[in-house]
């Protein structure tokens, strides 16, 4: 019962019960899957995995990029994913690679599936590996059913698209410098394959972008409401209360009170000296900005976090939500929540990393 051009799940087992060479019969099944020479081959039995889940498989509807989707769970330490990033980022786009403490979920889009799954090996151990040719894919999910409602968020780094993805949204990974296109959310809502879609830029430079894709999803017969997040941690604040079985117009209002209820900051380290509305910062000044104003100039990261978090819970606040980036230790965070609770009672705190490509630090205060 395997559609068209997907190949059936392999459990863990199928990749290190026989050593060398079951990897190598494990990589010609994929193979002669692949080639179509094998189009029933059963699916090899593993153990149930922990969450992260598999994401679900992209729409191929109007698909012109790499020819096939690649998505497995992977074992692995923090370096060996650091090395798999690199290696499958030359492989292909749209790639995600998102959870932690051993346990990822990856996904690509590449024309070569072999070496991708080849890489997650090198890395670790990957199973329940879903490979999904976008050309066959297309004659069984072109005239699926359309879901009622989704959700497509654009975000910076693959933990972040990660978090998006585990809340059932379709992300759109964007990179520093590279905002996407109109063309490539109208994708993402296509792939999003829903009557009714919610738009999250998460960042104000996107809006008119976003609004364009808007327009033109609705001329495809999408009924679409663009919520004007500016930041990644509105986003998932909309995210947090998304009803998707409720009516849409109240999901909407929903949505937008909770991103707009949401207080944003982001840490940066000026590139050279300047005039800011906080005064004057040298080149590698640690910049607090707050609801895209400088308002704190600091020396290092810690001590200026806690000046804005000081800030924007001055005028009250119940949540605190902070999203580390790349290269802060885990102790940054240890070190926020201790002062959070010290000095603002009642106040809870959630973290989360936000992957590759991130700001050094996001804070969001409900």
């Amino acid at each position: 019962d395997t559609p068209p051009g997907q190949l059936p799940e392999l459990g863990r087992s199928g990749l290190c019960a026989a050593g060398v060479c079951g990897l190598v019969a494990v990589l010609g099944a994929l193979r002669e899957a692949l080639s179509g020479e094998h189009p029933d081959s059963p699916a090899v039995p593993g153990r149930t995995a922990p969450a992260p889940q598999p994401e679900q498989p992209c729409t191929a509807q109007e698909h012109d990029g790499p020819a096939y989707e690649v998505v497995y769970l992977l074992e692995a330490g923090d370096e060996a994913v650091a090395g798999l990033r690199d290696r499958l980022d030359g492989l292909g786009d749209s790639l995600v690679v998102g959870g932690g403490d051993g346990l990822w979920n990856v996904h690509v889009h590449v024309d070569d599936a072999g070496a991708a799954v080849e890489a997650g090996i090198a890395a670790g151990r990957p199973y329940r590996i879903r490979i999904t040719h976008f050309a066959a894919d297309d004659s069984h999910r072109i005239h699926a059913e359309r879901v009622q409602r989704a959700v497509v968020a654009v975000v910076q780094g693959e933990g972040l698209a990660g978090l998006c993805q585990e809340a059932g949204a379709t992300a759109v990974l964007a990179r520093p410098g590279e905002p996407p296109a109109a063309s490539d959310l109208l994708d993402a809502i296509r792939r999003a394959h829903a009557r009714e879609v919610v738009l999250l830029p998460n960042d104000a430079d996107l809006r008119a972008t976003a609004a364009a894709a808007a327009e033109a999803a609705r001329a495809e017969g999408v009924r679409v409401s663009l919520i004007p997040t500016r930041s990644a941690v509105q986003g998932l604040a909309a995210l947090a209360v998304h009803e998707p079985g409720g009516s849409f117009d109240e999901d909407v209002v929903a949505m937008t009170a909770a991103a707009g209820a949401t207080r944003y900051a982001e840490l940066a380290v000026a590139e050279r000296r300047s005039f800011t509305s906080a005064g004057i910062c040298q080149a590698g000044d640690v910049l607090g900005l707050i609801d895209g104003d400088v308002a704190v100039i600091g020396s290092e990261v810690p001590g200026t976090a806690e000046a804005v978090l000081d800030r924007m819970l001055g005028s009250g606040g119940e949540l605190v939500t902070l999203v580390l980036g790349p290269d802060a230790p885990d102790s940054l965070a240890e070190r926020l929540e201790a002062h959070v609770r010290e000095a603002h009672l009642a106040v809870d705190t959630v973290t989360y990393h936000g992957g590759r490509h991130s700001a050094p630090l996001l804070i969001g205060v409900e």
